[in-house]
């Protein structure tokens, strides 16, 4: 039986002759620009732009709304080195620091009894409990907090009806201190409750069995296994309490002036300093950009066996 050959594969000479395919660009590797244009855009928009335009902003000494933009030197970024903002960038760093501390100190036994000795059934009550006061306004716990420590406020009162002195609190480092770490303390919960959940029991087993005391197995085993957590959550912790604005503006006062309140007077207050504005914002960007690039690296270890 003869096939018939079709007449497409036929030249005009009557001889066979396989069709060359046409060519057809290959788009696949469009697909996944495809997929990040969205985000891509809007992080273009509203990140790379502006932090261009305040780079550029930080290189014109001494301008003011309306002024022509001609960049001209790092005078600003001298003028950090005054020892007025020196101390003050100094204190901000002391805030988040003592802020993620605190946070860590309070918050690695609460996640732990939450994650290895709650039992299962409990622990999302107990999580979505912890988390409730994040569903408030961060302005109106605050606005609580003055409540609390003034004076006449809920806590002086409670130690005058047991006898002991009052606190001075308010205004001062230490209610700075206090009004962060609550509001912060949620979150270092939260990540070190995942790292810890994972945690293998067996290891703790075989660690008592070789007669480690407790001490010995929290540093020797728990903290290994769970210090990607610790990293994660003491780098959000300290990256939030670097750039907070309202409970060193509200609890701290005037003697609590921090690098956030120091921005806010270049831009909105009364000098209208953009350009020194601009340099110290600068410098809260690369700071953060450090904690950002070590939470990366450091994020991803793995405790050896």
């Amino acid at each position: 039986m003869s096939t018939q050959i079709p007449s497409s594969q036929i030249d005009s000479t009557g001889d066979e002759f396989t069709p060359v395919p046409k060519w057809r660009p290959n788009l696949n590797w469009l697909q996944p620009f495809a997929l990040l244009a969205p985000s891509g855009i809007w992080l273009l928009l509203l990140l790379v732009l502006p932090t261009l335009l305040i780079l550029e902003l930080s290189l014109v000494p001494g301008i003011r709304p309306g002024d022509l933009v001609i960049p001209s030197g790092f005078d600003n970024y001298i003028r950090l080195f005054d020892p007025l903002y020196l101390r003050v960038i100094r204190r901000s760093l002391s805030f988040a620091v003592g802020t993620t501390v605190i946070c860590l100190i309070l918050g690695f036994p609460v996640a732990y009894w939450i994650a290895q000795v709650v039992p299962q059934r409990w622990r999302n009550l107990l999580l979505i409990s912890f988390v409730l006061p994040l569903w408030t306004s961060s302005l109106l716990r605050t606005y609580a907090w003055i409540a609390i420590l003034r004076p006449t406020g809920l806590l002086n009162t409670v130690l005058n009806s047991v006898g002991l002195p009052t606190l001075d609190l308010l205004n001062r480092s230490p209610a700075v201190l206090i009004g962060m770490s609550y509001s912060l303390l949620p979150y270092m919960v939260l990540i070190l409750y995942a790292s810890l959940e994972k945690l293998d029991k067996r290891f703790l087993e075989a660690a008592s069995d070789l007669g480690a005391n407790p001490v010995q197995t929290f540093w020797k085993v728990t903290v290994p296994q769970t210090l990607t957590g610790i990293a994660a959550a003491s780098f959000l912790v300290f990256i939030t309490a670097l750039g907070d604005f309202i409970n060193p503006e509200l609890l701290g006062g005037a003697s609590s002036s921090t690098a956030a309140r120091l921005v806010y007077n270049q831009f909105l207050g009364a000098t209208q300093n953009w350009g020194f504005g601009s340099a110290l914002s600068m410098v809260l960007i690369l700071a953060v950009s450090i904690a950002i690039a070590l939470l990366i690296k450091f994020g991803d270890i793995t405790p050896k066996k």
